[in-house]
């Protein structure tokens, strides 16, 4: 009963009759892709299932990436055998997934993604209710996606045209059923379909369109682009779990920097990191040069084909919320320290419930954030045991970026790049500089607790 009033408020939203047309077929005369930029084992794949009688093409992304010139992360083939049906021609094959049904079909490292023709699902809201296939929330978006369908069908039910062409290595033609080619030569986004209802479906199309936006260097077309500020607060809505993946993608692609100036102008960057959001409100300048010269950072690696962190990468994106919660928790009578380590436990546990982090990143993630306040004690032994921890490196970096942001941390960042280079009598002599400046806040403990450490004291001070 409120499956139906819930149905009966996004009415007007129902997916109007789809007008088929032929599609525009290029032949090899046509496009710039040949059989031998394909994946042999794609190409075998789709000839093994063409042998056995299903329609098969090569689909999606490589093909858009080969019209580009540009390197295929993977190839994928669409066609119209069931799951069960590719299983059978395929020994090294398996079936994955629930909400939407898939076949891997392995060759060695290479995995081969065996997609079944999509169709739309039931217009009728009692057949949907009886079809095991096919399955919606309240709000439109899709739980169960293995409705199968034709060729045309499924051209229609992929969600940007440019991922929506369709390769056959037999005769290097190229099937185009939503001008895709077209908006590839025109550099755009465009969602096949009504926008607002397709978002509502599955509300990540929003940051995909933002993704391929960034990594294409592409504009979103304009009804594509218009309901997203609107619609972004459906990403809410989304498992934590698909969103950590997605989040990935989005900063982990090389243009990561670009990527967050789309996320801020179409809202999207809030539902992701509510937190940072705020931070960014509070204190635009700091935040947003940190985060910023973060995601530079991280993309420069990438290009230079350096190993880049997920954990180094948030720590990075919620740093800025943590400064406010640290003062927050001191007003309420919490030493530092403390404050510190239950603002950083809180933040991260946020950040979870949104996007859900690993621990094997959000561990050292709080390592690194840990050693900004070990960094400044740098008195006797600590300087040498800090510099052979297996975090210093992460630390050190991250206090640099802070201090390209603007934070005022007295030379810390060049005194520990100084100490890396120097020799051993040079350290020593950095050490004792330390013990007799009367600016050093540790110095001023060091003098303060002297007392206390002959009494027995922590056994930091007690190595100094």
């Amino acid at each position: 009963m409120l499956k139906k009033l819930f149905q009966s408020f996004r009415s007007p939203l129902r997916r109007l009759p789809l007008q088929r047309r032929a599609p525009e077929i290029l032949t090899s005369r046509q496009h710039s892709l040949h059989r031998d930029d394909i994946s042999r084992n794609a190409v075998n794949v789709v000839q093994r299932l063409q042998q056995a009688g299903y329609q098969a093409y090569v689909v999606g992304g490589c093909v858009r990436d080969l019209l580009l010139d540009l390197d295929p992360k993977d190839f994928d083939v669409a066609t119209s055998a069931t799951p069960e049906q590719v299983r059978a021609e395929f020994r090294n094959a398996r079936v994955i997934g629930r909400r939407f049904k898939l076949v891997h079909v392995h060759f060695g490292r290479e995995i081969i993604e065996v997609a079944t023709f999509r169709a739309n699902h039931p217009e009728d809201d009692d057949e949907e209710d009886a079809n095991p296939l096919a399955s919606r929330n309240e709000s439109g978006r899709i739980l169960r996606d293995n409705v199968y369908g034709t060729l045309e069908d499924d051209a229609q039910r992929r969600d940007f045209t440019i991922n929506a062409l369709y390769y056959d290595p037999a005769s290097e033609r190229i099937l185009d059923h939503t001008h895709g080619v077209h908006d590839i030569r025109n550099r755009l986004i465009r969602l096949i379909g009504d926008p607002e209802q397709r978002y509502q479906e599955d509300p990540v199309r929003m940051l995909r369109a933002v993704r391929f936006a960034a990594k294409l260097d592409f504009e979103i077309e304009k009804h594509s682009a218009e309901p997203i500020r609107r619609l972004a607060p459906l990403l809410k809505e989304i498992p934590s779990a698909r969103l950590f993946d997605e989040v990935i993608k989005l900063f982990l692609g090389g243009q990561a920097e670009r990527t967050f100036e789309l996320l801020l102008e179409y809202d999207l960057f809030a539902p992701l990191f509510p937190a940072s959001a705020l931070a960014l409100e509070r204190n635009p300048e700091y935040a947003g040069q940190l985060i910023r010269q973060a995601l530079a950072n991280t993309d420069d690696r990438i290009y230079a084909g350096k190993p880049v962190t997920p954990a180094f990468l948030f720590a990075a994106l919620l740093w800025p919320a943590l400064p406010a919660r640290v003062l927050e928790l001191q007003d309420r009578g919490m030493p530092p320290i403390p404050a510190m380590q239950e603002a950083a436990h809180d933040i991260i546990w946020q950040q979870c419930q949104r996007t859900a982090i690993p621990k094997r990143f959000s561990i050292p993630m709080r390592e690194i954030w840990d050693m900004q306040e070990r960094l400044p004690r740098r008195h006797g032994r600590r300087a040498d045991q800090l510099i052979e921890s297996p975090r210093f490196r992460a630390g050190y970096d991250f206090l640099l970026l802070r201090e390209s942001a603007g934070e005022q941390t007295g030379g810390l960042g060049d005194w520990w790049t100084d100490y890396q280079e120097a020799d051993e009598a040079g350290r020593r002599a950095m050490i004792r500089g330390l013990s007799s400046s009367k600016d050093d806040p540790a110095a001023r403990k060091r003098r303060r607790g002297g007392r206390r450490r002959r009494s027995g004291g922590d056994s930091d001070a007690a190595a100094d």
